[in-house]
Formats: C-alpha cells, sequence, structure tokens
C-alpha cells in the first residue's frame, strides 16, 4: 500500500476515534435500548404528542448509531480493499473511490460534532425573501428554495412548506418551509444573509447582465421549554383565501391566516394547511421562532456592551453565485468556491455548509 494511502488511512482513523469519543455510541445503544423499551409499551399512544417524540427520537439515535458503526466497519475494510487489489494485480479504482467517499463522510460528520449552540440540534425555520433586483430577485428567491429544497432531497430530510407568496411575472417574493432533522439549526444557521446572483437575465429582450438578491433567514424551531409566551391581546389575526401563482386563488375558504405581532410589528403568514386551525397554529410557530431570536440578538447586543465579545451579525452579503461573464459560487466569509454554479444550485451545498461551520467556530473562539 502506498504511504500516503497509509497516511490518509491513519488520519482518518484518529478523526473517527475522536468522533466516537465525542458521540459516545456505548451511551447511543443505551439510549436506543431505553427508547425501544418505551415504544414497545402499549399505552404510549395514550399520549399522542409523546409517543411521537419518542418514536422520532428512537428513529435519529438508530441512524446516527448505525452512521457510526457503517463508517468504522469501512475503514477497517479499506485497507483489505487495497491488499486484495494488489495481490490481484488489478487496479485500486474501487478503493481509491471507496476512500474518497469514505473521507468525505468522516469530515461531514466530524463537523456535526462541532455543532454544540444551544439551539444546534433543532429543526430548522428558512425563510427566503427576494431583494433588489424586481423579476430576477423574484426568480432568484424561487432558485434558492429549490437549491435547499434539493438538499433537503439528497440527505433524505423531511420539507413542510409554511406560505409561499408568489410574484406576478415569475418567482417568488417570500417563502417560509421547516426542514425537519436533527442539527438542522446548527448546519442551516451559516447560510443567513444575502444571497447575490450576477447572470445575464432571462426577462431582459436585450440579453443585459443583471444582478439580483434575496434575503436568507434562518431559525430555530421554538420547542415548549423555550417559554416564549404570546399573549392573544398583542396578535392581530387576518384571514383571506390562499393565492398560487399569478395571484389565482387556490382555495374556496379563508383558510390563510396572517398574525401581526402588535409590539414588534411582526408579520407571519401560513396557507399551506387545509383549515384556518392548522395555518394558524403553523404561523404562530413561525412567530415564536421569530421572537425567540429576536430575545437572543438582544442578549447578546447586552453582552456585547459588556464587552463580552463576538460579533452579533456576520454582515449582510455572504455568497455570490456568478453564471457570466465565468461559471463561479463564493463564500465571502470563508472564501470557498466551486466553479460548478449548477451543481451548488442543485443542492450540493455541504462544503459550503461545513466550511461556514468551521468559520463560525474560528470566529467565535
Amino acid at each position: 500500500m502506498r504511504p500516503d494511502i497509509q497516511q490518509t488511512l491513519s488520519d482518518l482513523d484518529a478523526t473517527l476515534t475522536t468522533i466516537e469519543k465525542v458521540m459516545d455510541p456505548e451511551e447511543i445503544a443505551t439510549r436506543v435500548r431505553e427508547l425501544e423499551q418505551q415504544a414497545a409499551d402499549p399505552q404510549l399512544w395514550d399520549d399522542p404528542e409523546h409517543a411521537q417524540q419518542v418514536t422520532q427520537e428512537l428513529s435519529m439515535q438508530q441512524a446516527k448509531l448505525k452512521k457510526l458503526t457503517a463508517l468504522r466497519q469501512r475503514l477497517d475494510d479499506v485497507p483489505v480493499m487495497y491488499e486484495l487489489a494488489e495481490e490481484e494485480g488489478e487496479d485500486t479504482a474501487l478503493a481509491d473511490e471507496e476512500l474518497q467517499d469514505l473521507e468525505q463522510e468522516i469530515q461531514t460528520l466530524e463537523v456535526k460534532t462541532m455543532l454544540s449552540g444551544e439551539y444546534d440540534a433543532r429543526e430548522a425555520v428558512v425563510n427566503i425573501r427576494s431583494g433588489a433586483g424586481g423579476v430576477d430577485a423574484a426568480d432568484w428567491a424561487e432558485m434558492l428554495m429549490r437549491m435547499y429544497t434539493r438538499w433537503a432531497e439528497k440527505n433524505g430530510l423531511k420539507v413542510e412548506v409554511y406560505d409561499i407568496s408568489y410574484a406576478e411575472e415569475a418567482g417568488i417574493k417570500s417563502a417560509t418551509f421547516v426542514v425537519h432533522g436533527e442539527y438542522m439549526y446548527g448546519q442551516l444557521s451559516v447560510e443567513q444573509g444575502a444571497h447575490r446572483l450576477v447572470r445575464i437575465s432571462p426577462f431582459d429582450n436585450q440579453g443585459r447582465r443583471q444582478t439580483s438578491f434575496a434575503e436568507v433567514e434562518v431559525l430555530p424551531v421554538v420547542e415548549q421549554t423555550d417559554h416564549i409566551e404570546v399573549p392573544d391581546n398583542e396578535i392581530r389575526v387576518d384571514v383571506y383565501r390562499s393565492s398560487g401563482p399569478g395571484g389565482q386563488s387556490v382555495n374556496t375558504t379563508d383558510s390563510a391566516v396572517r398574525l401581526t405581532h402588535i409590539p414588534t410589528g411582526i408579520v407571519v403568514t401560513c396557507q399551506n394547511e387545509k383549515s384556518q386551525i392548522q395555518n394558524k397554529a403553523a404561523a404562530m410557530r413561525v412567530l415564536q421562532a421569530k421572537l425567540l431570536e429576536r430575545k437572543r440578538q438582544e442578549e447578546r447586543a447586552e453582552l456585547d456592551a459588556l464587552g463580552a465579545g463576538g460579533n452579533a451579525s456576520w454582515g449582510n452579503q455572504m455568497r455570490s453565485y456568478v453564471l457570466h461573464p465565468y461559471q463561479m459560487v463564493k463564500d465571502l466569509r470563508t472564501n470557498y468556491e466551486v466553479n460548478d454554479p449548477q451543481k451548488v444550485l442543485d443542492g450540493d451545498i455541504d462544503k459550503f455548509l461545513e466550511a461556514g461551520i468551521r468559520w463560525r467556530m474560528a470566529q467565535d473562539s
């Protein structure tokens, strides 16, 4: 086996060993057994909400344990693949490919172990709003929503759309959706900020280059333990009919809900669910997430004022996507860049997420 291959395997073994110390497979296995006992109890579903929490956690813990076990087994198997190829005088292409895939997966898992913030383990509420750039900006906002949706699909994650406000000519004015899964907020929070697109506008008859912007906001899903109470007298509730592209009505009843938080002026809408009650509940979850984030920012500002350090914001413009006159996507904070924008827009953003998380850790240290 080549010395460089041996060194790579040694480095991966050290990294995976560190990950195993942090995640503790034995502790996860113990927790899985506890949850399996709870899930087997016939009386569990007497409390559907608690039952759902148990089954969701069981599924996540089982997946986590399976991932760790599989990575260790694959790492143990790679040297054997090289030895067999060399003994048979065959090409090591398959072993090289497996080693490359393994290196990527272990690095990705390593980054997840860095997510230790108070809300990092939560699911994520993502808000996308079109900015400067007219119809191109609305189209760009829809492209970004597709990018995150495709990323979620590739990772086996469920996306639940709460609200979409369609623009008249093309694209969307705004969208709100939840990405379900463990550590979604920790991973996607590094996407917050302004995303800039430079391209030849498909909406310009003269084929001129256009720069457009869209804003991405990422919030942690609020849980019951967060104590974000919103008195009824602080909320104005408006109901209306859901609308689709071009303003067309897609619902014959007034089921869509708009909540306005009077003290702060925060407005949240939801029209995805079939009933007014469901839409109001979903809108309330987003409103609580926004109020939780506002509270966190105020607390952070107080700490900064006291000289506790840290930056309350990373600056607004965080990534550029250039489709013309050259091809490039570059993160302006980490300087990580790729020359295949279409691949990124199809959901291949893992490297950007990893670079963003590592950058954030360096900023906070």
